[in-house]
């Protein structure tokens, strides 16, 4: 049987990865895949159903795409997430939660397939016009995009909910109902429910105008990205950061557009145009023996050496330290800052069966480190070896005792090279 909502789409995969909710539209398009590999025998198909614990029916659901799946044969792979609202709302944090999943769960070759419609692209140009978003706002959802290492499809785009649901009638299809669908608190739910059956009502093909719109906003952001492509490679360094005498001299307008490509290449969720105006004037203009920074989310934009950063976003750790009691095993470092270990082959010398191993990150005194005459300050060496501010006090430091040996992959103190009779060793952290 032909499967004419996938009939236009590209022919980049034979490895998908179905997004699962067992819903309506979800479960139409699972359908759709399973008859296409009916036809095509090779397809590789697999499900993910996002368990995200919100509803008291969660574990109802997951039995019922369990059973789906089963008559459908096709692998599921249930994950349970947490979701915590960090004042983005509880629809932001289900939804970046999923799609942190989905990126973890994909294989490489495999391409992720989500079932967005016609309807959903509506309500997200409408969404983007409440927050006053430009252009690329505005283009709400591509068809196909780059994503984790792969592609991100949504094949039903083109499709009205009211098509999905008469398949699924024609089919004879059983789905599952949220029940949350139906609570219009949350923005999405009240253009649903409320909004958008006036506008249809009054004007049938509204959704399809609104398609047409965004998909224009997106043309005219795509011809911009061609346009600015050769100048924001100019400005920029090879570590990714913008060199803020680039922005100089430009219009506000243009320096907004460079500064959105930028955030835009770093994965930056997109700015207002106040944060950009605030970043301008707060981080790039602020006095020269400032260091000042704008956080975005998770991450900072800090200025340093005369060039804007995209950072993450770390509390300073000077008043921590951490016991090591087997320094050959991992240590795990707070803040997400990853792992160290000690490993065979370096120039640290190992630490003696009576020196007590810890890690801080800071350290007081003068230090005298290998390659360097004389000793300096901390703060000093950081600066003369070109330490950003932001890794001052989040890069760890390896201590035997009291001595300070080594800061991980940045130097090496007088106590802490071996000599020529000792096995060294070597401090790396994993990040």
């Amino acid at each position: 049987m032909t499967t004419p909502f996938l009939a236009s789409m590209p022919n980049i995969s034979h490895q998908f990865l179905l997004a699962f909710s067992g819903g309506l539209d979800s479960t139409v398009l699972l359908h759709h895949f399973m008859l296409w590999r009916q036809q095509f025998p090779e397809l590789q198909l697999r499900a993910i159903h996002i368990h995200h614990g919100l509803s008291p029916h969660a574990d109802e659901w997951v039995s019922h795409c369990q059973k789906v799946c089963a008559q459908w044969q096709i692998p599921l792979q249930v994950v349970r997430v947490q979701v915590v609202n960090e004042g983005e709302g509880l629809e932001a944090q289900a939804r970046k939660a999923r799609y942190q999943a989905f990126a973890a769960a994909l294989i490489p070759g495999e391409v992720l397939a989500t079932a967005q419609h016609l309807d959903d692209q509506c309500e997200t140009f409408l969404l983007a016009l409440k927050r006053g978003s430009g252009p690329a706002g505005l283009s709400a959802m591509p068809e196909k995009l780059p994503f984790a290492g792969t592609q991100h499809i949504r094949p039903l785009l083109n499709q009205t909910r009211e098509s999905l649901q008469q398949w699924a009638l024609h089919h004879r299809l059983s789905w599952i109902e949220d029940e949350s669908n139906n609570d219009a608190r949350f923005d999405r739910n009240f253009l649903r429910l409320t909004v958008l059956p006036l506008l249809n009502a009054r004007w049938p093909h509204f959704a399809d105008a609104v398609a047409r719109s965004a998909a224009l906003c997106g043309e005219q952001e795509q011809l911009l990205d061609e346009l600015l492509a050769e100048e924001l490679a100019t400005a920029m360094t090879d570590e990714g950061a913008l060199r803020i005498d680039a922005l100089h001299g430009v219009s506000d307008i243009r320096r907004r557009a460079l500064l959105r490509r930028w955030l835009a290449q770093r994965g930056a969720v997109m700015p207002s145009r106040a944060m950009l105006d605030r970043l301008w004037q707060e981080v790039a203009l602020a006095r020269e023996d400032a260091t000042p920074n704008l956080r975005l989310g998770e991450f900072a934009v800090r200025r340093y050496q005369s060039c804007l950063w995209w950072t993450r976003a770390i509390d300073s750790q000077r008043e921590t330290q951490l016991c090591w009691p087997a320094p050959f095993n991992p240590l795990s470092l707070p803040a997400g800052l990853g792992e160290l270990l000690l490993v065979a082959g370096g120039e640290i010398r190992a630490p003696g069966a009576n020196e007590r191993v810890t890690v801080r990150f800071q350290a007081p005194g003068m230090v005298h480190i290998v390659g360097r005459n004389g000793g300096r300050k901390l703060k000093k060496l950081w600066q003369e070896l070109g330490v950003a501010p932001w890794l001052r006090d989040t890069t760890p430091l390896l201590f035997y005792g009291e001595t300070l040996i080594a800061a991980a992959g940045v130097f090496v103190t007088q106590d802490g090279r071996k000599s020529a009779e000792q096995t060294g060793v070597q401090l790396e952290w994993r990040r």
